[in-house]
């Protein structure tokens, strides 16, 4: 049982609530919001308050958001207490793979049946949508009506009206939404396999041959900030917006960066609008973006928001972006922790993975950080890249070496901290292809970082399980016969039941030619574009940064 003091924090986290949204059960057409990890870091997804809103301002649909419940909670919505399985359509925001987990809890818990075949003309449609199911919905095929390609702000209300039809029956209305651009419903596809388990094919039962992703082409058209401020997130009491989104840097390892290459910035004016309007409650903004720094109108943006005295943050900052003006306006507004993403340990990595950062970049971002008076430094890098040797791990070490040499030379004592996690192969992305490095080796090059930096006390190492990044890539890349392994898992113990099964098994592995699970879905790229990044890679030749105009890779044309 729960404690007094549990109790109390938990009605404490609803009370401090500002902007949501409560209807009367009845009034309109119920939808549950399920984003399956805890509220705490759901709330801290700028996603799930775009559709929040989106849904809600339609007049007809209330929109009432699901949870993972913390230990002795039940799983009832935020708005009105009531059960998952009452509601008539629920979506579901997948941001990693390890939340599948959480969502097989809880759709169970809900009382909603876990097959999609299983379902009756009283259970809900489950509709998933998010960065997972965009790039491979497969594994997850077995559970979901429908998933959402692409980005959903337009998406969600073509799936609302096709289904607004109550007296139609469960068929009727998946048909409808298989109509849909961006819109992938797995029944109407069958999967066909090898002698040996692999998939090798995936035959229309109705559905459209290819599944293009969905984009919001004019992002200036929906709002892009948080709906609701709680101080019980992530971020507490901030008010995050959005001031571009899709990036055009090409990073070969980046699903994101593929997918919704084409930059599209907010005007500056829609951006200011949002701020001015948050709620007062809200005492900083959190500028978010694929590459914040890369927004045309940042340095008139932060000039305004210094101008009027109003507290803000940037999540990262590319390094070969900042400058003096930069780096003081974001020290003089508060910011404690410059975040950077080197990636990689070494310039031939970094022409390999098309980071076009330098060490000299490095260096400098965080020497002006220093200097402008940023205490603490964060550093992210991939372990296990393609083409990577031990040479690759040590020239690392020394590029740490010499950051925290940056910092002591202008006087920062302060900590510099490095998050260290495996290279993931994603889909949709040149690497797609690529095998992750085995464990017993990861393990080698993590404890060789671990043992250089011991000594020191002011560089902290930090590092994902290699367990469960293990199991983010068999998700990943797996294919439609994976929900039974998901589903065998869930019911034997969840993810360390899938983690102790992985480990007597080799991970799925691809070769140009193979057949690709994910394939199906189109991007807006040919098969062939990512061939041939994947051979600049192995040469290490730059892809230049998206410009106007430009049409190398197709993304744009659609």
């Amino acid at each position: 049982m729960p404690s007094s003091k549990n109790n109390r924090v938990k009605k404490c986290v609803l009370a401090n609530e500002r902007g949501a949204q409560v209807f009367a059960p009845g009034s309109r057409r119920s939808f549950a919001l399920l984003y399956p990890n805890n509220y705490h870091i759901g709330m801290s997804n700028l996603g799930l308050h775009i559709l929040y809103r989106e849904i809600n301002a339609r007049g007809d649909t209330s929109c009432e958001r699901f949870f993972l419940p913390e230990t002795g909670e039940k799983l009832l919505s935020r708005e009105t207490k009531r059960p998952l399985g009452t509601f008539s359509v629920i979506g579901v925001m997948m941001s990693f793979e390890l939340d599948y987990f959480n969502f097989l809890t809880m759709l169970e818990a809900g009382r909603v049946p876990l097959y999609s075949e299983k379902r009756s003309e009283r259970d809900p449609l489950v509709i998933i949508g998010g960065p997972c199911a965009t790039f491979n919905p497969e594994p997850l095929s077995l559970f979901a009506d429908a998933f959402v390609i692409g980005e959903g702000e337009e998406t969600i209300n073509d799936i609302l009206d096709a289904i607004k039809d109550d007296a139609s029956l469960r068929r009727e209305k998946l048909a409808r939404l298989g109509t849909i651009p961006g819109v992938y419903v797995p029944s109407l596809y069958q999967a066909e396999y090898s002698a040996d388990g692999k998939q090798t094919a995936l035959l229309s039962l109705g559905g459209p041959s290819a599944i293009k992703r969905r984009w919001v082409q004019d992002i200036d058209k929906y709002a892009g900030h948080y709906e609701i401020i709680s101080n019980a997130t992530e971020f507490g009491n901030m008010f995050a917006v959005e001031v571009a989104r899709g990036c055009g840097r090409h990073c070969r390892f980046c699903m994101a960066g593929y997918c919704f290459r084409q930059p599209r910035p907010r005007s500056l004016e829609k951006i200011w609008q949002a701020i001015e309007q948050r709620p007062a409650e809200a005492d900083r903004v959190g500028l978010l973006g694929a590459a914040v720094s890369d927004y045309p109108q940042i340095k008139e943006l932060v000039a305004r928001l210094i101008a009027f005295g109003i507290a803000f943050s940037v999540s990262s900052i590319r390094a070969d972006m900042l400058d003096v003006e930069l780096a003081h306006a974001l020290a003089q507004s508060g910011q404690k922790t410059l975040t950077i993403a080197p990636e990689a340990g070494s310039e031939r990595l970094c022409r390999i993975i098309n980071k076009g950062v330098t060490e000299e970049d490095i260096l400098r971002c965080v020497r002006l950080a220093a200097e402008a008076g940023m205490s603490q430094i964060k550093l992210y890098f991939m372990i296990g890249l393609p083409g990577e040797t031990q040479d690759d791990i040590e020239e690392l070490a020394a590029l740490v070496f010499k950051v925290r040499k940056e910092m002591d030379a202008v006087g920062n004592k302060g900590k510099l901290s490095l998050s260290v996690n495996p290279f993931i192969p994603k889909p949709c992305t040149p690497f797609q292809w690529e095998n992750m490095l085995e464990e017993k080796e990861l393990k080698i090059r993590l404890s060789y970082l671990q043992e250089a930096f011991k000594k020191h006390r002011n560089i902290d190492i930090f590092a994902e399980s290699l367990r469960s990044s293990r199991v983010q890539a068999a998700l990943a890349r797996g294919g439609r016969s994976m929900g039974k392994e998901l589903l065998a898992a869930h019911h034997e113990g969840g993810m360390k039941t899938f983690a102790a099964t992985l480990r007597k098994t080799a991970l799925d592995s691809y070769q140009p030619g193979d057949y690709l699970p994910w394939q199906h879905l189109d991007m807006g790229f040919s098969l062939q574009y990512l061939l041939d990044e994947r051979e600049k890679a192995l040469l290490g030749l730059p892809a230049a940064v998206c410009v106007d105009g430009c049409r190398r890779c197709g993304v744009c044309e659609d």
